[in-house]
């Protein structure tokens, strides 16, 4: 039995480990590493000096039944210990790499007893990178005794540690490395990346951390356990891709939040065309490994994914990049592009028709297109995604959206989002899709849980506030509008939606001057949307600047004789003028083109609030089927 006085403490440098903690400190300031590099530096000491092996790492590190990609796991806790040590690998001070052999602890290391004698004075002896001096076989026997004990209360620390552990129930996918480091290639890492999220997320009842959250650690120099706390998971996945024309090389690797302790890790080497697989497979190693029962639709959901053509899926990984890259017109144009060329390549693909018609949905609510365009080729678009995969979540949510805005069947459109959901439990934008149905619903308390629900899902996140403003606006409560929208503008202030959002709770609460402000940037900021010009001419008319609103209508209606403008908003700038059978004239127009503005202001608009009197307008909602 170790006495009273026995070392627990080793010293090198300006280093010690303490044993008895599992602590690394350096100058007495406890340096940040993980279970596995602390244990390397532990074994290294065992032996100062000498040659261990990387086979004598593995035994001792990594048990025969761990399913793990030895060389890369190693090579990772190695870089961890010397980022701990201040060195690298081209000037090891304290780890010396041989190459094919092993490594080698190459400076003096001294124990320290637990209750030291008054201390004199001990020079220190110099590090020298490469020297081999004969204390070192002193110090090592030494420390032998210690470092082993010292080893065995270490284990027997992780086992109770792990034997306690909760069960995992969340996780986050961190942002796949690119080692290709060419930045070309990024929309390729990201990609897999959110596909990875995307299969994890069907896995019930994991939570799946969305990439807007993660997206944030790409490069971080964060901690695993550090990142894990803001998130809030119990688990981390953290990889690497690397591509050489069609072969991929992926390595993915599960990790424990709380003890850092590498769970599962693997390699996939395949055909471009085969990476859908991959991602199933990862779903399915990450849910045994956790131990999560999947129920037999959930494996025949990751078990059913196809082959796809290499070509399609390049051109979909582009397109989803587009899309993430930042809201423009230009990048939606893009990715329509890239996704009609995926189906080209490959028309069996259904996440690139689903792709498809979400970008010919979002071009019709921007009025890039005429509604009945925008209708027509994202219904065949679902439609076609749905025969190929009718458990496909994305595409009941863009079809729930369809119901919603186009075809104004608002029972199914319920349904059809409520599908989605139950699909994919993790899906933030299907999540975000049914908040603002509820919000045009007017459902406050079902859409504040759904909110709530996204927070979880998303925590790192912070523009929930234009979710919150989405159910402000159809709740006219301006006076909670312009809190989120101030928020929004806070958070992002180049996105226009939040400025027009602010703008109109500023309008609502009376404050004309600062509305019309708003409005002005959101102008700027949306590439002239021209909501947002009918906001700015409305505004115009209740200030008494009659003159400016009229020259906007004029710039409109000579703008409708070549490209597509909302009848929509020129009802609300005739309403704005008192000039009531015109604007109810553009109205009935909107009706007809089962316009989208129609369908999602109408209710809440207080835009119109000056014909809501008219029994044109009660008899307009009850074609629509809605109340006033």
């Amino acid at each position: 039995m170790a006495g009273p006085n026995e070392s627990r403490i080793i010293r090198f440098g300006l280093f010690e480990v303490d044993l008895r903690a599992g602590e690394l400190r350096k100058n007495g300031v406890r340096i940040k590493l993980q279970q596995q590099p602390f244990q390397i530096l532990v074994i290294l000491l065992q032996h100062p000096g000498d040659i261990v092996t990387r086979e004598e790492l593995r035994e001792q590190l990594w048990p025969a039944d761990t399913f793990v990609d030895f060389d890369h796991s190693l090579n990772a806790a190695i870089k961890r210990l010397r980022d701990a040590l201040g060195e690298s690998a081209e000037n090891p001070i304290y780890v010396e790499t041989l190459a094919r052999r092993g490594y080698r602890f190459n400076a003096p290391a001294q124990a320290v007893p637990a209750n030291p004698p008054v201390p004199a004075s001990v020079p220190q002896v110099p590090v020298r990178a490469a020297a081999r001096p004969f204390s070192y076989a002193i110090a090592g026997s030494a420390l032998a005794l210690v470092l082993l004990l010292g080893a065995m209360v270490w284990a027997s620390r992780t086992h109770r540690d792990t034997s306690s552990e909760k069960r995992i129930a969340s996780l986050a996918v961190l942002p796949l490395e690119n080692l290709s480091h060419d930045p070309e290639q990024e929309y390729f890492s990201d990609g897999m990346t959110n596909a990875l999220i995307a299969d994890l997320s069907k896995i019930r009842p994991l939570r799946v951390i969305s990439r807007t959250s993660t997206v944030r650690y790409k490069d971080t120099k964060k901690s695993l356990p550090e990142i894990a706390r803001e998130l809030k998971v119990d688990a981390v996945i953290e990889g690497s891709v690397v591509r050489s024309g069609n072969r991929v090389r992926i390595n993915v690797e599960l990790i424990d939040a709380n003890s850092d302790k590498h769970l599962w890790v693997e390699n996939y080497d395949r055909e471009l065309g085969d990476i859908l697989k991959v991602h199933s497979e990862v779903a399915h190693a990450v849910a045994d490994r956790i131990q999560l029962r999947l129920e037999p639709e959930q494996q025949a959901k990751l078990r059913a994914t196809p082959a796809v053509n290499q070509d399609a899926y390049e051109e979909y990984l582009k397109a989803r990049f587009y899309l993430t890259s930042g809201p423009s017109l230009r990048g939606l144009q893009m990715a329509k592009q890239s996704f009609e060329n995926s189906v080209r390549e490959d028309p069996s693909f259904a996440l690139a028709y689903v792709g498809l018609a979400d970008s010919y949905l979002t071009l019709g609510a921007q009025r890039r297109l005429p509604p009945q365009e925008a209708y027509r080729h994202a219904s065949e678009s679902i439609h076609r995604a749905l025969q190929l995969d009718e458990a496909l979540g994305q595409a009941h949510s863009s079809l729930g959206y369809l119901m919603w805005q186009y075809d104004w069947n608002w029972a199914n459109a319920e349904h059809e989002l409520r599908r989605a959901l139950d699909l994919d439990p993790n899906s933030l934008d299907a999540h975000e899709t049914f908040v603002w149905f509820l919000g045009w619903s007017r459902r406050e308390g079902e859409a504040l849980a759904e909110i709530e629900k996204m927070r979880q899902l998303d925590p790192a996140f912070p523009l929930r506030c234009q979710d919150r403003a989405g159910l402000y606006y159809h709740l006219r409560n301006y006076r909670e509008l312009v809190q989120a929208g101030q928020e929004a503008v806070e958070l992002n202030p180049g996105e226009w939606s939040g400025h027009y959002f602010l703008g109109v709770g500023y309008f609502g609460s009376g404050k004309k001057s600062e509305a019309i402000s708003e409005f002005q940037k959101a102008i700027d900021l949306s590439e002239n949307d021209t909501d947002t010009v009918a906001a700015l001419a409305f505004a115009y008319t209740v200030v008494g600047r009659r003159a400016d609103a009229r020259k906007i209508l004029g710039e409109l209606q000579r703008q409708s004789s070549t490209s597509y403008v909302s009848p929509y908003m020129i009802a609300i700038i005739l309403a704005g003028l008192g000039d009531r059978d015109k604007a109810f004239g553009y109205l009935e127009k909107s009706y007809q083109e089962k316009s989208t503005d129609l369908a999602y202001f109408i209710k809440a608009d207080f835009r119109l609030d000056s014909l809501r009197s008219d029994p044109r307008f009660a008899n307009l909602l009850g074609r629509m089927a809605l109340a006033q």
